[in-house]
């Protein structure tokens, strides 16, 4: 895995490419929570990244903040082509959301499109089991 905060990150040749061909932007907002919403889960581990070819690019690797919020992560996105007829292009980010307190381990796979914001929502049911 190749991380965004690497020293070196950014000089990488197939980031650059990466980046020459997806000039687009697209925000991506993170928001954990239980109890139907009432209760933002804090401290959840969460890793932004996307595949490209054989490397896998993060762009974020943080925790949700005292809201349960991974507040707006600017992506990578090929470009908006305006008066297209076409579907527009897009690529594809995972969030993995985890917690070894919460023995949360999730998976979630998003398309950004450019100029887009994409709220990302992480809901933790209670489990309710015997003792």
């Amino acid at each position: 895995m190749k991380y965004i905060i690497d020293d070196n990150f950014l000089d990488d040749s197939k980031y650059l490419e990466f980046i020459r061909n997806n000039p687009g932007k697209a925000n991506l907002k993170i928001r954990a929570f239980t109890a139907s919403e009432a209760l933002p889960l804090v401290g959840i581990h969460v890793v932004v990244r996307t595949k490209v070819g054989e490397d896998e690019f993060v762009f974020f690797d943080g925790e949700t903040d005292s809201s349960g919020m991974i507040r707006t992560l600017s992506l990578p996105t090929p470009s908006l082509i305006p008066d297209n007829l076409e579907a527009p292009s897009s690529i594809l980010y995972e969030i993995l959301a985890e917690s070894e307190t919460m023995h949360m381990n999730r998976l979630y796979q998003v398309r950004m499109y450019d100029g887009i914001c994409v709220i990302q929502n992480i809901e933790l049911l209670p489990e309710w089991g015997s003792n």
